[in-house]
């Protein structure tokens, strides 16, 4: 394993345990992780949703972590509050492989932005010093 691939799998699995802590039980996939934050942005509240809401709020989350690098803009809202992306440019032609990675990339990114949650890729290191240096 590439030593980012190991950095992006320990950040990854630190998120899981803090949203482990937060919500009672820690996610067990990406898309368990993309359903809590389609669940976030659309900020409904915690409620039952339909097969098909799901599916849209994964949706809604996959267009938010992407448009961190410029792949969605948001649109507006719907009559029902639902968030309307649009895209602006193509994604990268990857494998399977390759776009997990690159969703896991944009939802460590979107919990760091929109949480202010820090992922290090050594767990064990100091985090970084960000003062200035004489």
């Amino acid at each position: 394993m590439l030593k980012k691939d190991l950095d992006l799998e320990r950040r990854w699995q630190q998120l899981r345990l803090r949203l482990g802590e937060q919500i009672g039980r820690r996610p067990k996939d990406l898309n368990a992780i993309l359903f809590l934050i389609g669940v976030q942005e659309l900020g409904q509240g915690r409620r039952t949703f339909s097969k098909e809401e799901k599916q849209d709020l994964m949706h809604i989350a996959i267009c938010k972590a992407l448009s961190y690098s410029g792949f969605y803009e948001l649109e507006g809202l719907d009559a029902q509050g639902w968030p309307h992306w649009k895209t602006v440019k193509n994604l990268p032609h990857f494998d399977l492989l390759e776009q997990e990675k690159l969703l896991k990339m944009h939802v460590l990114e979107y919990f760091e932005q929109e949480m202010g949650w820090v992922f290090l890729p050594n767990p064990s290191a100091p985090p970084p010093d960000d003062s200035p240096h004489p």
